[in-house]
């Protein structure tokens, strides 16, 4: 079994669509959240991953960014995202935010292995909001598998890829789609072939795409230059 682990598209298009071709052939897809915010093409986004949500495998989160556009809860964050926020809420079909709000903030995976997941967008203490960053210290991350039973955490909300491995149990961020935050603008993914034995049947990749073409669309559509020119940053 061939497992894509995806996260933080963040409306962004070009990102996701080449990201796809590197994906699609696998069995198994996992989204740790955050469909939407920061970019310009949400409506695309959202309805091309709820279509093949209809047609296979694909179970997915509800991070920070699409609990704010769904709820409106956008208190405490920076003024960029919170405007980008309310640029979903406006331009966005209803169908799709009412999707956002359909989507749970836990989900479980169980692969043919018999290996267990969790999947959420935070971490297991406040499944929204906490950031696991890969330079914390490994008591942190040991405190935080005591929350958890299944065999693997898988996160997002960083931007940031990871792998920790404590006591044969791992700790995966695939990084961000959309918005990458660790110096390489490239777009973030990984997988999971169960054929092989954990903890290192995991590859995490990047792929280019047109960053030019989503930035051009985050300024013709009057969001702040600023989420235009991180792009290019990876940050």
């Amino acid at each position: 079994m061939l497992i894509a682990l995806i996260s933080d598209i963040h409306s962004n298009w070009e990102a996701l669509q080449a990201v796809w071709k590197g994906i699609k052939h696998a069995d198994v897809i996992l989204c740790m959240g955050d469909l939407v915010g920061y970019g310009a093409s949400p409506n695309e986004v959202v309805e091309f991953l709820r279509k093949h949500m209809e047609k296979r495998t694909f179970l997915c989160v509800r991070g920070n960014h699409d609990n704010a556009v769904a709820f409106g809860a956008d208190w405490g964050f920076n003024p960029y995202a919170r405007e980008a926020v309310r640029w979903h809420q406006w331009v966005m079909k209803s169908e799709n935010i009412e999707f956002l709000r359909r989507i749970p903030v836990r989900q479980f995976f169980t692969d043919d292995s018999g290996r267990t997941y969790l999947l959420i967008h935070g971490s297991p203490r406040a499944p929204l909001d906490e950031y696991l960053f890969p330079w914390l210290p490994e008591s942190e991350f040991k405190a935080v598998l005591s929350y958890v039973k299944q065999d693997d955490l898988l996160l997002g909300h960083t931007h940031v890829p990871m792998l920790k491995v404590i006591n044969g149990r791992r700790i995966i961020n695939p990084g961000a789609v959309g918005q990458p935050r660790d110096g390489d603008w490239r777009a973030s993914y990984a997988l999971i072939d169960t054929e092989e034995r954990p903890p290192d049947n995991i590859e995490f990749h990047r792929v280019e795409y047109d960053v030019e073409m989503a930035a051009e669309k985050i300024l013709g559509a009057g969001l702040p230059r600023f989420l235009a020119e991180r792009l290019f940053e990876g940050y």
